[in-house]
């Protein structure tokens, strides 16, 4: 028993666990080993994690016998493709202080239930990676992710070379290139991923090197780019980055004219508030419609992602099956302003739309029609602001901006809470609906804390408690506590 070497690849669906797994095993068996590789499918907790086990041991005249699935306090190495993949092992018992190499990346992929919580429901990445350290005997812990990017690989070649680089597998370097070079795809990448790994040292400059983007474009457009570009210098300088990456946003969502209407709806503001402000403003300008996301799922750049992120060689074709479920109100949003309130106005007309609309549908973006259908709409980008939508959306940011400018000559921080309320708003469809109904919950109370010296303190709080849950009873708790003293 005591020869037998468990260990168990704990991945997420897209990391090439499969590949990792496939390697660990040829490696054994170049190595004169017997070994025995399954997998365990889950998708509950993240989806497409798959825990592989992998049991191995010295050829001998005697046949051994493997385990099918790891067991808690049996492993002698575990290996996590991600942060908190590595604290579910630790959590489930399969790494102890005792026995149990880890090798983990340390990059973060959201669990379901952190993208579940409306605000950041980030867990803290620095305890879960001390935690996690502390539960093994040794540990190789760094971000395995960034070198695989670097090295054009995917992060199964650089958690390989961390299993190397770990020692506790009784085999050579030269064994595990061996079998890298074996698998005849992408072994040049592959290689710099696994020796970046092997070598990898604390102090380097792991970070993805970021390339200098030109903007391309007709000549006219180009020159109204530059000019508005230039129109940033004129604001406060530590507000300038975040106008700049809202102007991107906004121009890129719409048109050059969008734009200047967001530098516009910023010069109507105080300096103090200007940071903030280009946040928020960008955001609500660019509200998440149908037009929005028929032109996302349209760009070739969604395409060549798509391919990257799986892996996908030049000359394979790919099937994209999307998800939609229209309801009677995106349809109505996306008609002409008079159109669609006419509609709206007539509850019976309403309630058919939405009985022929509101359903499920899967449309193949991969073929003619399905992705020119989708083209057709993302090609109504310009008659945007002719839509019902963006009428709702243009009376909600007017809203925003005059409560605001209200709040700033009397009390400036509760101005740039106020703006941070716009926060709660984002997606669309029954999400976009929860986060308008916070939004006004939120400031309904404005009245009531007016002129007291704690109530951008009180906005704030209020803000947070309408992030914690998405049912918001930790807001209606709040906003009785408010009540109760006002």
């Amino acid at each position: 028993m005591s020869d037998i070497i468990k260990l168990a690849v704990l991945a997420v669906g897209g990391q090439g666990g499969g590949v990792l797994t496939n390697w660990i095993a040829d490696l054994a068996t170049r190595c004169d080993y017997a070994v025995q590789m399954t997998s365990v499918a889950g998708v509950a907790q993240r989806t497409g994690a798959t825990i592989y086990y992998v049991e191995m041991a010295p050829k001998t005249d005697r046949q051994p016998v493997f385990a099918l699935s790891p067991s808690p306090g049996d492993l002698d190495i575990l290996i996590a493709a991600e942060l908190m993949e590595a604290g579910r092992a630790v959590l489930r018992g399969f790494v102890t202080p005792d026995r149990t190499t880890l090798i983990a990346s340390t990059h973060r992929i959201l669990a379901t239930s952190e993208k579940m919580v409306p605000g950041d429901g980030r867990a803290k990445d620095a305890l879960v990676e001390s935690e996690i350290t502390k539960a093994a005997l040794r540990s190789v812990c760094f971000d395995m992710d960034t070198l695989a990017t670097n090295a054009g690989s995917m992060i199964s070649a650089s958690l390989f070379g961390g299993l190397a680089r770990s020692g506790a597998l009784p085999f050579e370097t030269a064994q595990f290139e061996a079998v890298i070079e074996a698998s005849g795809r992408g072994v040049a990448q592959s290689l710099a991923a696994f020796r970046a790994a092997l070598n990898y040292e604390p102090t380097a400059d792991t970070f993805v090197k970021k390339h200098n983007e030109t903007v391309n474009g007709p000549k006219n457009l180009l020159s109204d780019w530059h000019a508005l570009s230039d129109q940033v210098k004129n604001f406060p300088s530590d507000a300038q980055d975040m106008i700049k990456a809202g102007l991107q946003k906004t121009v890129d969502y719409q048109d050059i004219a969008y734009g200047k209407t967001y530098l516009s709806h910023l010069q109507t503001l105080s300096p103090e508030l200007t940071q903030t402000a280009a946040k928020y403003i960008a955001n609500a300008m660019c509200y998440d419609d149908i037009l929005r996301v028929a032109d996302l799922k349209t760009r070739a750049s969604r395409q060549t992602r798509l391919r990257t992120e799986q892996d996908i060689p030049e000359g394979e074709i790919v099937h994209v099956t999307e998800y939609f479920h229209p309801r009677a109100e995106e349809i109505c949003g996306t008609l002409p302003a008079r159109l669609g309130a006419w509609i709206e106005a007539r509850p019976k007309m309403f309630q058919l739309l939405d009985k022929l609309t509101n359903k499920g549908r899967r449309i193949r973006t991969d073929g003619i029609i399905g992705f020119g259908a989708l083209w057709i709409v993302s090609a109504l980008k310009p008659y945007r602001r002719q839509l019902l939508r963006h009428r709702y959306e243009s009376a909600h940011l007017d809203r925003l901006l005059k409560i605001t400018q209200q709040s700033a000559s009397k009390d400036p921080q509760l101005a740039i809470e106020i703006l941070a309320c716009q926060r709660l708003i984002k997606g669309y469809s029954d999400t976009h609906l929860r986060g308008q109904s916070k939004f006004d919950k939120v400031l309904s109370v404005l009245d009531a804390l007016e002129g007291r010296e704690d109530a951008a303190e009180w906005i704030k709080r209020l803000r947070t408690a309408a992030l914690e849950d998405e049912k918001g009873d930790a807001l209606d708790g709040a906003l009785a506590t408010v009540r109760s003293f006002t």
